[in-house]
């Protein structure tokens, strides 16, 4: 079940938008008035989602998003009153994924909160992609250093120095990235 934070100041908007959203399947699983609340309940409870109003006592929902997108904690979903274009703009670049204009029809409300999730599934994929990315530079720069350690050092070429590393890796049931950095760090050489 997606679970869901909403922060709006206007207990009554709250109360129909918790309503709305029980009824249609979500979990909500906190409610605040506060801007500032808001980006703690998120941190605190670990939502999917956290419906957003901008204008809030506090901090307002764009730094409250722009808080909340800066760690990838959760789909942000902006819900106001105000549908001037700047705002929109300006929710867009704090991190929101969806934006909503009150008074909001449930028709609209389900697919502004999938496209929300669906958004911030494809992020988090994107970033745990680029992350692996940068794992397997960081290794391959590690391989190539231990590589011209051995040949330099120990006079092996390019492919037998290679098969050291790989067959030490295996033999020691360790990854090529902690025999490449044993090499490196002096402690390992071939007999």
């Amino acid at each position: 079940m997606t679970r869901v934070i909403i922060a709006e100041d206007e207990a009554i908007i709250r109360l129909d938008l918790r309503e709305t959203l029980v009824e249609e399947g979500y979990e909500v699983v906190g409610e605040t008035g506060r801007g500032d609340e808001a980006v703690q309940l998120v941190r605190d409870l670990a939502p999917d989602l956290v419906i957003l109003d901008i204008k809030m006592p506090g901090m307002d929902g764009l730094e409250a998003a722009r808080l909340i997108n800066e760690d990838r904690l959760a789909a942000v979903l902006i819900l106001t009153a105000f549908s001037q274009r700047e705002l929109i703009v300006q929710a867009r670049d704090a991190g929101a994924l969806a934006y909503l204009v009150k008074p909001f029809q449930r028709s609209d409300l389900v697919p502004a909160i999938e496209v929300a999730l669906g958004r911030f599934a494809e992020m988090r994929a994107l970033q745990e992609q680029s992350q692996d990315l940068e794992e397997r530079l960081a290794t391959r720069k590690l391989l190539d250093r231990a590589k011209g350690v051995l040949m330099d050092e120990c006079g092996l070429g390019e492919q037998a120095a290679f098969r050291f590393i790989q067959t030490t890796a295996m033999a020691e049931r360790s990854s090529m990235k902690v025999v490449a950095e044993r090499i490196i760090g002096g402690e390992l050489r071939p007999d």
